[in-house]
């Protein structure tokens, strides 16, 4: 970050009958608290096909006290949820991808993601045992007669995904969190005896399941990696054509109680974040309303979903509302091919779109799906083919960054982890908005503009006054904080 030299730009008068208050150089203007700001406009827009990111320093005068129109009004003093951070998949196919591009490549890629330069995410999300995005179905141990877990290999971890896990934490210069979620039991433990299509798990089974989670923690944590994040399922209420197996939500706390919460405890685990539910909003309160009880309120540590089945962001609100000291993580969401086109203006403002209302209904964590997948949108065992924000040709070395990907930047390199969502209100629904402050007092404001005019705002805080416009079809971060303060 660099220093951004401050020029008052409070009237004359204000400055001369201004009372001084403390040696901070706050200042009263019209009874209420005026604090001298520095102001950057980051814009990314999409001109012709092409990625253009202007920043714009902005300025600031002092709030007389008679605008009405075009206010985004900004209540610091008021504070939601604490951002946890960002984060994306780092799966077998991303991993696959990435071993066949050139190690240059590979590492201006990664360095992209988790580097201080880039989107700077702090979270890894993979998958315990393979799923779609995989190179084939496969599982730690495959023999049902190894009751001990004698033949437990993580082969393919160590081929593609741990790797790049520990290039991330390189890059960050930090240790990673890491989410595992399990998509399927080995198909010896289901009911259809097979990996995929759904099936439950067998009930003599549930115990040794627990035990092979904990084994799967324990065998990262031998190798350095750091497992913050465990989902009991992924997307229990599904049956997939690829590795999928169901739970009810009153089977999925079940298991969670008599099973997989002891097992955790008697492995010294408990320190594992357990979060319930890793399926679409529309149920998410259900399953919430469901698996807390007084036995099972302290094993739960919140609540992930997906944002498949639409915005239903009154859903996390509801959860955030009724369970406040549950966190709630968005933990998968992609252009899936089979429903959407290659738009890429319009696809990258779904992401910000549902980022935005997620942040506002009380979300603590995102993480986008697979951080990078070859130009067909894979590789995935049974062509579930989707987009990433990086895709990659391994024939021809040619690597494409979506627009999706400055705009996920547009959240991740300016909300810091630590930092709290604040109050704010806007003068219309055609911008969508929201704020924060961060750990080291800046605020960051993000707002989106997925119409055709260009929309003028006024931000209005601690007294001051910014104004700008917002383009067209654009992706906005304005980050400003008290003068003499660093911001990018």
């Amino acid at each position: 970050m660099k220093e951004i030299q401050w020029r008052d730009p409070t009237p004359e008068s204000v400055r001369q009958t201004g009372t001084p208050s403390a040696a901070k150089g706050n200042l009263r203007l019209h009874g209420v608290a005026y604090t001298p700001m520095i102001a950057n406009k980051h814009t990314t827009l999409f001109d012709g096909g092409v990625v253009k990111q202007v920043t714009t320093p902005l300025q600031v005068v002092a709030d007389d006290d008679t605008q009405e129109v075009q206010l985004l009004n900004l209540y610091p003093d008021i504070r939601y949820q604490m951002i946890d951070g960002f984060g994306g998949a780092i799966t077998e196919a991303a991993g696959s991808v990435l071993r066949q591009m050139p190690e240059e490549t590979a590492e201006k890629i990664l360095r992209g993601y988790f580097g201080p330069e880039g989107l700077r995410y702090s979270f890894v999300r993979t998958h315990l045992d393979s799923c779609d995005f995989s190179l084939g179905n496969y599982s730690a141990v495959t023999d049902p007669q190894d009751k001990e877990f004698k033949t437990f290999s993580l082969a393919r971890d160590e081929k593609y995904i741990l790797p790049y896990i520990r290039l991330a934490e390189q890059y960050a210069g930090h240790k990673i969190g890491v989410m595992l979620t399990p998509w399927s039991p080995p198909a010896f433990m289901k009911t259809n005896n097979d990996r995929n299509h759904g099936g439950k798990l067998l009930p003599e089974y549930a115990d040794a399941w627990a035990n092979y989670i904990c084994r799967y923690i324990r065998e990262y944590e031998n190798r350095g990696i750091t497992v913050e994040f465990l989902t009991v399922q992924n997307e229990p209420h599904a049956t997939q054509t690829w590795d999928s197996c169901r739970y009810t939500h009153e089977e999925e706390r079940e298991f969670l109680e008599k099973h997989l919460y002891p097992a955790l405890q008697k492995a010294g685990l408990e320190k594992i974040k357990i979060n319930l539910w890793d399926h679409n909003k529309e149920r998410l309160f259900e399953c919430a309303s469901t698996c807390v009880t007084a036995s099972t309120n302290a094993m739960i540590d919140g609540f992930a979903f997906h944002w498949y089945s639409g915005d239903h962001f009154d859903a996390v609100r509801l959860v955030r509302e009724q369970y406040p000291d549950k966190r709630l993580i968005f933990t998968e969401g992609c252009i899936e091919y089979s429903f959407r086109d290659k738009d890429q203006l319009k696809n990258a403002q779904i992401y910000a779109h549902d980022m935005i209302g997620n942040f506002n209904a009380g979300m603590n964590l995102f993480f986008d799906w697979n951080i990078v997948l070859d130009e067909k949108g894979g590789p995935n065992h049974v062509s579930n083919l989707c987009d990433a924000p990086i895709m990659c040709n391994p024939n021809t070395k040619e690597v494409e960054y979506k627009l999706s990907y400055y705009y996920i930047a547009q959240f991740s390199h300016y909300v810091l982890p630590g930092a709290k969502r604040i109050a704010a209100t806007c003068y219309t629904d055609r911008l969508e908005t929201v704020a924060f402050v961060n750990p080291d007092g800046t605020f960051a404001v993000v707002l989106l503009n997925r119409t055709e005019q260009c929309m003028p705002v006024t931000l209005r805080i601690k007294g001051s006054l910014i104004a700008c416009e917002i383009e067209a079809n654009s992706m906005t971060t304005i980050v400003c904080a008290a003068k003499g303060a660093a911001i990018d």
